[in-house]
């Protein structure tokens, strides 16, 4: 990849409205809007004028906004503290010149399916430059559009910045690691109608063990332990979260957890025209067919359906709903209403305040991936290096792909099945019109999970855990080990996550970083309100994805602000 503009330079070649709109932000901004807004106005203009024939008390209500002023810009101070500057790349746009191991879907292609230069020079400049005007103009090579490429230079308010926080850099494309993670996404494809409560007995799941053992990156994999995420609570109980299965409580009704789901046996873009038409933009001839039965979520197919139709934040929204029907018992230790006597949390630590907090979080981290994905990494998605395996082995071109995958038995089967060895796709239209990495999916699950962990005990084991029966259309008591919160949200979050690689439109590695990502999110929009609650408060506790005990937003002595009869300011 090209060495990115810095954003003084992305400024300097922006339009002369955008610059002046910046410009003036950057006068005024910080202390400068502070001195801009309460030197020019009355307080009478501040707080707004007579209601009702008395008078505000303008003191002390100036004082409060002041007060108001200082904590936006601590916060904002405290996001620029936690920015870092430091994002790595692997090097893959710059290395190779027909742009193989970049981002490049809906755009003209050749038969090889290699980007046209000219539309892929169009794009990085669109980026780099941040003109809306630039994005108008990118050819394309059908009627599909570009998953909103803009969204990443929007700005965020709520925590850092979208580009704040850095990233490993992805896989190079002929290391043995993408390799690996390619044939992982194979073997998906293979097993996803076997339901999980057969992988301990499956041949073809025990060929998939045996096969990506000989991989570095899973080695001393299981059929226990195949296709799991990798946070300490994954790999106890269920392969699929709790908060997947248990009812949802949702206002006066309760819904259960089965699905509508497509019939099993369904695999899209195997054919190379198909395969074709799709990177270069044109819409799917196939379509999914439905089973006209609810299900329980029993296998990869009902995981990649789950993950193909949900919204942004849809799961965890879910999951604070589940999580509050526990009770008080269930809520972090912190919470500063679990020992008052006279008050209970409402709109500050109960239901209001998580579930915003939840919905709000996955915009952020939606915004934050969006960044890395556009500006920084640009990596092609899996189906397009299904391409790249096919046309290597078919003698048609010569990728330096890993000896490891090409060599692998998955690709037999593969072939054996379709004719192709395209990578055999859950959806219809195959991946989204977005860079790979990393995977938004998982960005939300990482914020959106860690906010849940703010306000919920880790260590509360949740009651009456349940797994599906083999088809899907029931729930049965589940009896071993116990289930935690804190395990059953990394769970989901992994579930999530690599729910989409299940589907074939994204890496591993797409899924864990960009949970990581998104845990990073959280934080720093945790730490954002750590002053403005009025109760005591001694910080979020939270168990990290590696396990670390953190407390985020500690509360400082605060000095509030009250008011005697005579409306004057006291301390």
């Amino acid at each position: 990849m090209t060495e990115k503009n810095t954003a003084k330079k992305s400024v300097e070649k922006t339009t002369a409205k955008e610059t002046d709109r910046r410009s003036f932000i950057t006068k005024v901004g910080g202390f400068g809007l502070g001195a801009a807004v309460l030197g020019t106005l009355s307080p009478k203009e501040i707080l707004g004028q007579q209601r009702g024939g008395i008078d505000a008390p303008s003191l002390g209500l100036q004082q409060r906004a002041r007060e108001a002023l200082n904590l936006r810009i601590e916060a904002a101070n405290l996001a620029f503290r936690a920015t870092e500057y430091q994002h790595p790349l692997n090097g893959d746009e710059n290395l190779y010149s027909n742009k193989i191991a970049s981002f490049s879907k809906t755009l003209p292609h050749n038969s090889l399916g290699e980007v046209d230069l000219n539309a892929f020079a169009a794009l990085v400049r669109a980026v780099q430059t941040q003109r809306s005007s630039a994005f108008e103009n990118i050819p394309l090579g059908g009627t599909v559009k570009l998953a909103n490429p803009q969204a990443a230079f929007s700005f965020q308010l709520d925590g850092a910045d979208n580009y704040a926080h850095s990233m490993p850099a992805a896989p190079k494309f002929a290391s043995e690691e993408n390799a690996a993670e390619m044939a992982e996404v194979y073997w998906h494809s293979v097993v996803r109608d076997v339901s999980y409560s057969d992988y301990a007995s499956n041949s073809l799941v025990a060929e998939a063990v045996q096969d990506l053992n000989r991989f570095t990156r899973f080695n001393g994999v299981t059929a226990d332990t195949i296709f799991r995420g990798e946070t300490p609570g994954d790999r106890v109980g269920p392969y699929i979260s709790q908060f997947l299965y248990q009812d949802i409580p949702y206002g006066p009704s309760v819904f259960p957890q089965a699905y509508t789901v497509p019939v099993n046996g369904q695999k899209f873009m195997t054919s190379y025209t198909e395969w074709l038409n799709i990177q270069n933009g044109l819409e799917p001839s196939d379509a999914l067919t439905f089973d006209p039965t609810l299900r329980y979520i029993r296998n990869g197919q009902d995981v990649a359906s789950y993950v193909h139709t949900d919204y942004s934040f849809q799961a965890y929204l879910h999951t604070a709903l589940i999580l509050l029907g526990y009770g008080d018992d269930a809520l972090n230790v912190t919470n500063p209403y679990n020992t008052s006597s006279t008050q209970a949390g409402f709109v500050q630590f109960g239901v209001p305040h998580v579930v915003d907090m939840v919905s709000r979080a996955g915009l952020s981290a939606l915004k934050a991936a969006w960044w890395q994905k556009w500006y920084m990494h640009r990596r092609l998605r899996p189906e397009v290096m299904g391409g790249r395996v096919h046309n290597v082995r078919t003698g048609n071109a010569n990728y330096p792909i890993d000896q490891k995958l090409l060599n692998s038995p998955v690709l037999d089967r593969i072939f054996s099945a379709n004719g192709t060895y395209l990578l055999p796709l859950a959806y219809t239209e195959g991946s989204p019109t977005h860079p790979a990495y990393p995977a938004g999916h998982a960005t939300i699950a990482g914020a959106c999970v860690t906010i849940l962990k703010a306000f919920f005990n880790p260590d509360f084991v949740l009651p009456d855990p349940v797994v599906p029966s083999a088809d899907g259309t029931t729930l049965e008591n589940y009896t071993g080990s116990d289930l935690t919160i804190n395990n059953e949200l990394n769970k989901l979050a992994a579930n999530i996550s690599l729910g989409r690689d299940t589907a074939g439109v994204h890496w591993r590695s797409d899924g864990i970083e960009g949970m990581n990502l998104g845990e990073k999110v959280a934080i720093t929009m945790l730490e954002n309100y750590k002053d403005t609650y009025n109760e005591p408060f001694a910080g979020f506790k939270i168990r990290t994805f590696d396990g670390r005990n953190i407390v985020v937003g500690q509360q400082p002595v605060r000095q509030n602000f009250n008011f005697n009869s005579d409306n004057n300011l006291k301390r």
